[in-house]
């Protein structure tokens, strides 16, 4: 065996709380990698409607790597939230029109990029991710924090704003599980390695 079918959308046999994402996504502005799982406690459509504000106009993507594990209740804000923080008024009077586009003649609503998370990264319960956040491979987000600013990899955080709780492992082992890369082996080579990857064995950094 090579390890489940990555294009089912449902690969519990009989359980519809959990899919493989990217078989469910339609918004061609969400990318999501082989493999990455969003579980939830009511309807797995319920995923794009957590991603906030996310206007076609904007341009912003939500970018996910392979093997993530995401829970219920987390919460994507997008770049279209944003408003004018640096004027006399943050109103955003020219969506309404009626003589108000002219409010934003020459310029432009603020934006912080795409919004990427990397691969094998964990998002605990009712997490919310503000815009343009990037979150490193291997990283832990506890449940009901909220993101604030970037998380690197293999780092567990917490709290509103998140903070740094601890990294994994030393910067050491850090440094060669990012060389492993073990998400983009054939599939072959990571049903073979499943038990040497759920341990804490770091022999398998020379596989």
């Amino acid at each position: 065996m090579n390890g489940p079918n990555k294009n089912l959308k449902f690969p519990l046999t009989h359980y519809k709380k959990l899919c493989f994402l990217k078989n469910i996504i339609k918004n061609p502005a969400i990318k999501v990698g082989d493999y990455t799982y969003y579980d939830d406690f009511e309807d797995v459509g319920n995923f794009e409607k957590n991603v906030k504000y996310h206007f076609d106009f904007i341009g912003d993507k939500l970018i996910i790597g392979k093997f993530c594990m995401i829970a219920s209740n987390v919460t994507f804000i997008m770049n279209g939230a944003n408003h004018l923080t640096n004027a006399i008024s943050s109103y955003p009077f020219a969506i309404f029109g009626a003589g108000w586009e002219k409010a934003m003649e020459g310029k432009t609503y603020p934006t912080k990029g795409n919004t990427v998370i990397g691969n094998d990264v964990w998002i605990g319960y009712n997490v919310t991710i503000m815009p343009g956040i990037k979150i490193g491979d291997g990283a832990i987000i506890a449940s009901n924090t909220t993101v604030t600013k970037n998380v690197e990899p293999y780092s567990i955080v917490g709290g509103n704003p998140s903070k740094l709780i601890r990294k994994r492992f030393s910067e050491k082992t850090i440094l060669k599980l990012l060389e492993l890369q073990w998400w983009n082996w054939d599939i072959e080579k990571i049903t073979e390695n499943v038990d040497k990857l759920t341990q804490n064995d770091f022999n398998i950094l020379t596989l």
